[in-house]
């Protein structure tokens, strides 16, 4: 029961604002909104105010804004009888603010003193014919920085290498008390039995607690870097189904799966919590703009066709058709991804497998 509160609690708000972010750019369009509706049906109760009709409804998994017309451009505050530009940034703009709401949720992420191991990173094993061994680095060397960002700790080491897979990673060492200029090592997609993405066994030498926190001015910028480098770890993660050995059975989780997860997060403390769901609340975002039918960037697609076609709309009930169709599949995969997030519960796996 805690982890389906926690589900709710960290979902339903990512759904709100994303359903937001239509509704206000519809209403400043002056398109009628019919509906806000969080959750999906059936309905649980709903109240009307003004032109719109504001609902709660059973199935706490999305949320949608009914707009007049949202093929049909007959009337003229339908959302369809909008300019290009207009519909485009109605459409757009849920995944706008999933994008703020998750620079917003690391900048409070970044702001909040943590206590964290830190240490020296060195050096305990490199295994031949690895990458570590080609660019050079020995047992007993300290890793002092990868691709520029200071190395304190194990997380360290392995999120800058998980950031280049298949690229080189700028590595500096401290050798016998001297440090080194940057050596090259490519971490790999693909890794032999009991070997990292590198070829090293590290441990952490003169362990210690220290506090870190950044100030506003330096949290927002490096929130900002934090989400170019998700979309990085999330290229390299589909790069990895085709070059890694890996599969979007391993990866893909569902609502069973993320419910599961948000509540193994939720028991480590309200800062994972909160980077969770900025990590979720970008996902939201990215899902939702990709071109698939019935998901926003389907509809954006379709835009897209009109401005090729020079104003030439595809006809409405086509539309329609395609966005329905591509509904009924959305729910057979998440039923397929469900049955695997079970699956796993009743194999005892963890959530991401394994």
């Amino acid at each position: 029961m805690t982890t389906l509160f926690a589900f709710i609690a960290v979902f339903v708000p990512l759904v709100v604002i994303h359903e937001l972010g239509h509704f206000i750019t519809a209403k400043l369009a002056k398109v009628k909104v019919e509906e806000f509706g969080i959750g999906l049906p059936p309905r649980i109760f709903g109240f009307r105010r003004g032109e719109t009709m504001y609902t709660l409804n059973a199935i706490p998994l999305g949320g949608y804004v009914k707009m007049l017309g949202e093929e049909d451009p007959s009337d003229p505050r339908s959302l369809s009888a909008k300019p290009v530009a207009v519909r485009a940034i109605v459409l757009g703009a849920g995944a706008a603010m999933n994008i703020v709401l998750a620079i917003v949720l690391f900048t409070i992420v970044f702001m909040v003193p943590r206590d964290v191991t830190v240490g020296d990173v060195t050096i305990a094993v490199v295994s031949p014919n690895s990458p570590a061994e080609a660019a050079g680095l020995q047992e007993g060397d300290i890793i002092r920085r990868v691709n520029g960002r200071r190395t304190e700790n194990f997380a360290d080491l392995r999120y800058q290498y998980q950031l280049r897979l298949g690229a080189t990673a700028a590595t500096q060492v401290e050798r016998a008390g001297e440090l080194l200029p940057p050596v090259d090592v490519m971490p790999r997609f693909k890794t032999p039995e009991g070997e990292g993405a590198t070829g090293i066994q590290v441990s952490l030498v003169n362990p210690r607690e220290a506090t870190r926190s950044a100030p506003f001015w330096t949290a927002v910028p490096r929130a900002g870097r934090q989400i170019g480098e998700v979309l990085v770890l999330m290229k390299n993660g589909i790069e990895s189904w085709f070059v890694g050995g890996r599969s979007p059975q391993d990866d893909a989780l569902g609502p069973i799966g993320i419910a599961r997860v948000t509540g193994e997060v939720a028991g480590l403390g309200i800062i994972p919590l909160l980077s969770f769901a900025a990590l979720l609340s970008l996902n939201l975002a990215i899902f939702n703009i990709l071109p698939i039918p019935a998901l926003d960037g389907g509809r954006l697609f379709f835009l897209a066709i009109e401005v090729v076609r020079r104003g030439k709309r595809i006809p409405p009930q086509k539309e329609a058709l395609v966005h329905l169709t591509g509904f009924a599949l959305l729910l057979l995969l998440i039923v397929i991804i469900s049955y695997n997030d079970i699956a796993r519960i009743i194999g005892g796996e963890s959530a991401f497998g394994g």
